[in-house]
């Protein structure tokens, strides 16, 4: 674990463990923080008070952290509350508050002791639960203890990238790139391949047998050891072998046997090593991954593409798609401030929108029936677009009015016709009635894409990458209809969301859905989740003209008026 995303832990465990005490406001601070933490560089926590969102008191205690290794006052927080809190809230319906609340009532700690007090329906006699609330968590532990094991995105990248610095610091290294399903931008990551090319390839795993890591295995190829109880590879390679290394490494599995398969039809050997004329046995590439794809009559495949979903085929005919890049997104259409669960007042994320480079931003607070987050009512929604609009006198940035209202359980949205006319960006969402059969979720979701106020569905399956599985629905009767009525789908960018999927954003690429990467900023460093979804959106082959908001403000606006 990285040292920014030991401290980004750090805060989010004292926000889960105050609001399990039932502590208000201070959990979304010490969240907002995190994040903060998370999109910083590495040498911004020697001053953190200068990181977005960290102000003297979390300062303090990041100072204290890094220099102790502990927070008093959180050790403090965790003798009250002794539960593995990580765990318990991976599994579907189990928030910090639900912790705190079974803790206090039955004395649950962990997972087993969970699943035993379920089992015993004694989750069922505590007051505010129920007997299906206790069968959804039963069901939901499973689940949880798969989660466990992978590691989403938003941890693993921040995490390669530091371990590659630290590796680049060691004696011999030439260069170093982390590989595998991080580098393929997977929204979940196993261990962390990284491929180095060093002129002393035994010194440098020397050098890490003598680091504070458990060595695994040590030798001059290949030297493995865990780090927090995940393992690092480390491949060490000559540089003339690099490219072959890189594209070895980086997989999938199933796109190696691909381009293995090509390399023989070619008369060619291919391996880590390098491509080889397989009756000469002369090496004819190897040095850079441009190389090897050149070698097998390919153009060059972008990391992201390479799960053997035909990709090989349109390289060798010369039709690969000339992928988004982060910087081709040129707004947000999805974001909230302090008026409902934002930690940010609306100028300030105005602000962060301006110092981020964007062109434009949409504001949709939630909506009335959202009353645990504040949500407003169509005379407050009517405000809070006049303030936008006053606002946007006064900035750079394009400033859209809007609303991300809440589809109700039979698909209506409660807002009324009249308010939604009146705003500029409306995004749908389902928040609340989630326990739902297919059926019934295919149908609420479709019901809110027909809906002319509606311009975008946001994160349509509601899912929770390692927490929450998400509602089944049928895709292809939401993109039918969305196709129909000129609706684009979210791909949420947070990290903790990816919704909608990769393989679902192939579908809106080839229906000509527009996507919209959006990152359902609560605070101006989340705007920095943009990467998260653009990547998701590249292992879904979009190209510019797929994205949203990639749009110009006045392209947007001819869209939205459409």
């Amino acid at each position: 674990m990285t040292e920014r995303e030991a401290v980004a832990g750090m805060l989010d465990e004292f926000a889960d463990r105050l609001e399990a005490k039932g502590v208000e406001y201070k959990p979304r601070a010490y969240r907002n923080a995190a994040e903060s933490v998370r999109d910083t560089s590495r040498d911004a926590l020697e001053q953190p008070k200068g990181i977005p969102d960290v102000g003297d008191a979390i300062a303090s205690k990041i100072d204290e952290f890094r220099e102790t290794g502990r927070v008093e006052e959180l050790e403090e927080l965790r003798d009250e509350t002794p539960v593995e809190m990580e765990a318990l809230t991976r599994v579907e319906g189990v928030g910090p508050k639900t912790v705190g609340k079974l803790y206090d009532a039955l004395g649950v700690t962990d997972l087993d002791e969970l699943e035993e007090a379920g089992r015993d329906g004694r989750i069922r006699n505590v007051t505010g639960f129920g007997e299906k609330t206790e069968e959804n968590i039963l069901d939901g532990i499973p689940f949880a203890r798969e989660a466990g094991e992978r590691t989403p995105l938003g941890e693993s990248v921040p995490r390669a990238r530091e371990l590659v610095e630290t590796v680049e610091g060691v004696v011999g290294v030439e260069r170093a790139v982390a590989a595998g399903s991080v580098r393929r931008r997977k929204e979940t990551t196993g261990d962390i391949d990284i491929v180095v090319v060093s002129d002393d390839r035994e010194a440098t795993a020397d050098a890490f047998a003598d680091r504070d890591v458990e060595l695994v295995q040590k030798g001059d190829r290949k030297t493995s050891f865990r780090r927090d109880g995940e393992e690092v590879d480390l491949h060490l390679v000559e540089e003339d072998e690099f490219g072959a290394a890189l594209q070895y490494f980086t997989g999938s599995k199933k796109h190696n046997v691909k381009t293995r398969d090509v390399a023989v039809g070619e008369g060619l050997k291919l391996n880590e090593y390098g491509v080889w004329d397989a009756e000469t046995g002369e090496r004819v590439a190897g040095e850079t991954e441009e190389e090897v794809y050149d070698a097998l009559g390919m153009g060059y495949i972008p990391p992201e593409m390479r799960e053997d979903r035909g990709e090989v085929e349109v390289a060798r005919d010369g039709t690969l798609p000339d992928l988004v890049n982060v910087e081709d997104v040129r707004g947000e259409l999805h974001s909230h401030t302090s008026r409902t669960d934002g930690g940010a007042t609306l100028e300030r994320m105005v602000a962060g929108a301006e110092e981020k480079g964007l062109d434009y931003l949409a504001v949709t607070e939630h909506t009335e029936a959202l009353g645990v987050v504040g949500g407003l009512s169509d005379d407050e929604l009517l405000t809070l677009a006049d303030d936008v609009r006053a606002l946007g006198e006064d900035t750079d940035v394009r400033l859209f009015s809007g609303a991300e209202a809440n589809v109700l359980k039979d698909g209506s949205l409660d807002v009324s016709d009249g308010t939604l006319s009146q705003l500029d960006v409306v995004v749908a969402s389902v928040h609340t009635g989630m326990d739902m059969a297919k059926e019934e979720a295919t149908e609420r979701l479709v019901s809110a894409v027909r809906h002319d106020g509606v311009d975008i569905l946001g994160h349509p399956s509601g899912r929770l990458i390692n927490s929450r599985e998400g509602y089944g629905y049928d895709f292809d009767a939401v993109l039918d209809a969305a196709e129909d009525e000129g609706v684009a789908l979210e791909l949420n960018a947070n990290p903790r969301r990816l919704d909608i999927r990769d393989t679902q954003v192939r579908r809106c690429v080839e229906h000509g859905v527009p996507v919209a990467v959006n990152t359902d900023a609560h605070a101006p460093g989340e705007y920095g989740y943009v990467k998260y979804g653009v990547w998701t959106a590249r292992r879904g082959w979009a190209e510019v003209e797929d994205v949203l908001n990639t749009r110009t403000a006045d392209e947007l606006e001819d869209w939205l008026d459409g």
